[in-house]
């Protein structure tokens, strides 16, 4: 059932997107679906790219479509428009971008959310360990691909004709907490960490003239292949708790996606150009919640509760 457009939180009536044109890059499950929907559900056009299609898998050889996900995003209230792309392509991601401007002749949000590393980064394995090819595949994957999506759709962005176009970097734990932490392995860890200093780059670069640029971090997300991972379904999560209690504190992708959305109809949005920022954090300042009601923060329970070794309690952090 397709929501009110501009109504996908329980903001009535605010944070409207109709009219705005946005590109998630990396949009076919995950993170990138939950904010392609979510920005849908408040009336944007939607362009959604990915690899995986209905005649063709990658190499994850997983059931979700670039297709579904434009369809998700239509019935939520939006526009959505699938493009398969494979952002390490150059040509394909300029011919992208030129849709785009000949379709649109606008782009107001850039999400920055290709990512294809699950199969790639290995636990606790140092450099030397590691696999090389996997490491360095990981790499391009998931800073490259960024770097290519941007030196060609923000051209297109700042010539917005609204002005102030919003890019957003999704990476994986916020700059404070990657900061004195070690992530993973040495390519998970140098992954992440660049995303975050892309977007303070690109704050740099894009503030000057009128546009804003965020890193962004879910929390423990509810992917489909993190529920596939711990053998259950969005309805019965919590059967996962008996084993992974700390599990009680994670957020489905929606709740990521309605901090894009409030931040891209956000008009004083450029008050947090170049930052990191997490989906708890945004919860709190733009008042959304989960698809459960709850504002779970993630983030500050991993540093007090959960890193700590304490036993899992999410009493005061959903």
């Amino acid at each position: 059932m397709a929501r009110t457009r501009g109504t996908p939180d329980g903001t009535e009536g605010t944070g409207s997107l109709e009219g705005k044109v946005a590109l998630v890059a990396g949009a076919t499950r995950g993170a990138g679906r939950g904010i392609a929907v979510e920005l849908g559900a408040r009336g944007a056009t939607v362009y959604v790219t990915g690899r995986s299609t209905r005649g063709r898998r990658s190499e994850y050889d997983r059931p979700e479509t670039i297709e579904e996900t434009a369809e998700l995003v239509t019935a939520a209230g939006g526009r959505g428009i699938a493009v398969v792309v494979d952002h390490l392509v150059p040509a394909q991601v300029e011919e992208l971008v030129r849709r785009i401007d000949a379709e649109q002749g606008r782009l107001d949000v850039l999400v920055n959310d290709i990512w294809g590393g699950e199969l790639l980064f290995e636990w606790d394995s140092t450099v030397w360990e590691h696999d090389l090819d996997k490491g360095l595949r990981l790499l391009r994957l998931a800073v490259e691909t960024h770097a290519v999506t941007s030196h060609y759709a923000l051209p297109l962005l700042l010539r917005g004709p609204d002005g102030g176009g919003l890019v957003v970097e999704m990476t994986d734990g916020t700059a404070e907490y990657n900061a004195s932490r070690y992530r993973v392995s040495f390519f998970y860890d140098i992954a992440k960490s660049a995303v975050l200093r892309m977007a303070f780059a690109l704050g740099h670069e894009l503030g000057p003239r009128g546009a804003t640029a965020v890193a962004l971090t879910p929390g423990w997300l509810r992917s489909e292949m993190m529920l596939d991972a711990f053998g259950v379904t969005e309805d019965r999560w919590r059967d996962a708790l008996e084993k992974v209690p700390h599990f009680a504190i994670s957020e489905t992708p929606s709740y990521v996606g309605r901090a894009v959305a409030a931040l891209a109809a956000d008009p004083e949005v450029s008050r947090f150009n170049g930052r990191s920022l997490s989906s708890g954090q945004l919860a709190r300042v733009y008042g959304f919640t989960d698809l459960d009601g709850s504002r779970p923060d993630a983030w500050r329970y991993m540093v007090e509760v959960q890193d700590p070794g304490l036993p899992a309690d999410t009493t005061g952090y959903r």
